[in-house]
């Protein structure tokens, strides 16, 4: 058991989304490096839509420039054609580029349909090094511990690579197709050890279904396990949930919420 509130990982429990997505922003725009282009990482999902929202107003309000920024997504489907609006794409377009104002090309995501899947991995581990690394990502976590696509039993070292979505991982995922037999089952995600170089990680949570995922990730053991246990391992990790997300956090965790952020 990880003692809570160690300097790792900090912990802020949210009292409104509007909290937590601005409170997400402050974190992100704190780690922003003032003497050249930031480096983003990008997750897609419900939790961290509210982050682009108010990352997006700061950017139309003059208080932040993003326009030179680079963006790394953390997964993709495998299977998928190209320009499907299920893709995660298809969402970091809508939810991260043309908000933001970022030009396109500077926006990568794990192309899902390449005929070498194994050769796209490696080709994206490569342009992550070559932008000269993440500055700050922006991170959710599933229910059932993982992080981007890394299911549990992902090895805590694992970089870019094809993986099989686990069964939970694919009857969450439902919802966003008109019928769950249409949900791939694969994926190109970035590895838990890609994941861990970046300078700093801002996790956001957001109602009851994440729960147990949380408190694993927060209170165990670093395992493969709980994927999200191997944040545990990093310097610089922020961690911004809601009410309901918390609720399976021990007292003791409980009282250390807000350790370096309010």
């Amino acid at each position: 058991m990880r003692a809570p509130g160690t300097p790792t990982i900090r912990l802020t429990i949210a009292r409104s989304p509007h909290e937590l997505a601005t409170l997400a922003a402050d974190a992100v725009v704190e780690a922003l490096p003032g003497d050249r282009a930031p480096v983003l990482g990008v997750a897609t999902g419900s939790s961290p839509s509210g982050v682009y929202v108010e990352l997006a107003r700061r950017q139309a309000a003059g208080e932040i420039d993003l326009r030179d920024a680079s963006a790394f997504a953390l997964d993709e489907y495998v299977g998928l054609p190209d320009g499907d609006p299920h893709s995660y794409r298809a969402v970091v377009d809508e939810q991260v580029v043309v908000p933001l104002g970022l030009d396109p090309a500077r926006v990568h995501v794990p192309h899902g349909s390449a005929a070498d899947l194994a050769a796209e991995a490696a080709s994206y581990e490569r342009r992550i090094s070559e932008a000269g690394g993440v500055d700050v990502q922006i991170l959710g976590i599933g229910r059932n511990g993982h992080i981007a696509f890394n299911e549990p039993g992902s090895a805590l070292d694992s970089r870019t690579r094809e993986a099989e979505l686990a069964p939970e991982t694919i009857a969450d995922n439902a919802r966003f197709f008109d019928n769950p037999d249409q949900v791939p089952r694969r994926c190109v995600t970035q590895g838990v050890g890609t994941i861990l170089d970046a300078r700093r990680i801002v996790l956001v949570a957001q109602g009851e279904a994440k729960a147990d995922a949380l408190a694993h990730a927060l209170e165990d053991a670093v395992s493969p396990a709980w994927p999200a246990t191997a944040l545990q391992q990093h310097a610089d990790v922020i961690v911004i949930v809601d009410e309901a997300a918390a609720s399976s956090l021990t007292p003791e965790a409980r009282a250390a919420a807000g350790v370096g952020i309010r």
